[in-house]
């Protein structure tokens, strides 16, 4: 079964979404703060976790930058501010998607299973895809420059599996995010350029830049792989 973990210091928030991921068939669990948090992912790994970014001692966007060091979990920001700024951070720091309070518990569901599609994709398996000297493969989600493995999250990794299809391509916002999100999927050009730049910091840690910006339009992957 599918673990979630939530943590949110609001115990009446944490029930309803405890009760309402129950009834989707997901096992939950839930704790009151980010250090909580760790412990409960350390203790037994969760599927993906929902942080609140507004919690007393260790909040969700320092308990998100402790999780990245060394774990991929996908994960879904919840808040009660609405600033664009505060939205871009989260995702900058590897959130997968972002939730403005109030919501629906509907809603949360419905995007939880969106970002763990992206994680479990089915159907065929894919092929392995090289382009010049990077080599991503989506039945492991890994992906290498050469000997050295470059640490994707889930939508960073769809994104960049998007653009290695067709090395050159330029592609729109919109549709990076109908290929990478799936069809109706709503995403800020800011949220889609705050993936995109992650991705490119990660492979200029490596030498590479392998992205390119069309400006006006979207996004390429250089043809020789930058």
């Amino acid at each position: 079964m599918t673990r979630i973990l939530i943590a949110d210091d609001d115990p009446h928030l944490r029930e309803v979404l405890h009760y309402a991921l129950g009834r989707a068939g997901y096992e939950v669990r839930a704790v009151g703060d980010g250090n909580e948090a760790l412990r409960a992912h350390r203790a037994e790994a969760a599927d993906l976790i929902v942080l609140d970014v507004m919690m007393p001692g260790m909040d969700g966007l320092e308990a998100c930058r402790e999780l990245r060091r060394h774990s991929l979990v996908p994960i879904v920001f919840l808040s009660s501010r609405d600033e664009e700024l505060d939205r871009i951070l989260g995702l900058e720091i590897g959130g997968d998607d972002y939730m403005t309070k109030p919501f629906s518990p509907r809603e949360l569901v419905s995007r939880i299973k969106a970002v763990l599609r992206r994680a479990r994709p089915t159907g065929p398996p894919s092929p392995i895809l090289s382009c010049g000297g990077i080599r991503l493969d989506p039945e492991a989600h890994r992906v290498h420059v050469g000997e050295v493995e470059i640490l994707l999250t889930v939508t960073e990794f769809q994104l960049l599996h998007v653009l290695m299809t067709h090395p050159g391509r330029a592609y729109t916002r919109e549709e990076l995010t109908e290929r990478a999100y799936g069809e109706g999927h709503h995403l800020a050009d800011r949220t889609l350029d705050s993936h995109i730049r992650r991705i490119r910091h990660k492979f200029r840690e490596v030498g590479r830049d392998p992205v390119e910006t069309v400006h006006g339009l979207g996004y390429r992957l250089a043809p020789g792989g930058g």
